[in-house]
């Protein structure tokens, strides 16, 4: 019986080193190469391409005006303005937004002192522009109302008869302000404010039922006598104190209110002023 030696069994598999430390050496590598890219675009600009680039955002942001990039066309902002909400409008808009509501305000005012004149009333309403808006003052309350009272009189419903529907097709709102004067040196400011408060809501609701001014667009306040247009030490001084203003109110912006004044009393046509 033969017997057959057994060779030893070889090895299947070689070792092979660790080769994980590759995985963190290429990218490192790969980190310097980019690093490099950086640097080299730094340190090369091309300078038409830079003009070009600077001409695009400036035309972008509104600063400049050009031909070769792209044609918009914006306005130099101040730094301190750039947080504003309202853009800056030139003087010449402004003056221009101004006039017109002047022209808009004029042309209500006449409306309404032709209506008056009709009816022989043209000399109980003074008229005012101002920063406000058009103020369509009462000017004697005893021809208005009962005196110590705030029901409306006859004439002052002849003269509403015509403010009202003058009023109505506007879009204005209207502040109605109810106003007295002091007579006695220890009067009662409660009464003088619920008296002016009493009178101008009675004319506020006369608008509102016969004139057709929309309740939304109106409303009454009572000032006592805390808002003299004299200082009331004769009889006309105070029946001017004793007043009902009915204000148009403006619906324009504050600075170009402002200009309202200088620009109505440049017209000479101002009746009952």
């Amino acid at each position: 019986m033969s017997t057959r030696r057994r060779r030893p069994k070889q090895q299947e598999e070689d070792d092979h080193p660790d080769e994980r430390w590759m995985a963190s050496y290429m990218d490192m590598v790969t980190v310097l190469m980019c690093m490099f890219i950086v640097l080299f675009a730094m340190s090369t600009v091309d300078a038409e391409k830079f003009a070009q680039l600077k001409e695009s955002l400036a035309t972008g942001f509104g600063a400049a005006e050009t031909q070769t990039v792209d044609t918009a066309v914006g306005v130099v902002v101040p730094p301190d303005m750039v947080d504003d909400k309202e853009t800056l409008e030139p003087e010449a808009s402004l003056a221009a937004l101004a006039a017109q509501e002047v022209e808009d305000l004029t042309e209500l005012r006449d409306a309404i002192y032709a209506g008056l004149q009709e009816k022989g009333l043209e000399d109980s309403v003074r008229f005012e522009i101002d920063e406000r808006g058009l103020t369509i003052r009462l000017v004697s309350s005893d021809m208005f109302f009962d005196p110590d009272m705030a029901d409306l009189t006859a004439e002052a419903v002849q003269v509403l008869d015509t403010v009202g529907p003058a009023l109505a097709p506007t879009t204005y709102e209207v502040s109605v302000e109810g106003h007295t004067a002091q007579v006695r040196q220890f009067a009662d400011n409660a009464l003088d404010w619920e008296l002016s408060s009493a009178r101008s809501v009675n004319v506020l609701r006369y608008l509102v039922s016969n004139g057709k001014v929309t309740q939304e667009r109106v409303k009454a306040v009572g000032y006592g006598e805390a808002r003299p247009l004299t200082p009331g030490k004769t009889p006309e001084e105070l029946a001017r104190n004793r007043r009902v203003d009915i204000v148009v109110l403006s619906g324009q912006r504050e600075d170009v209110r402002s200009l309202l004044p200088a620009i109505a009393a440049e017209q000479a046509d101002d009746p009952a002023s």
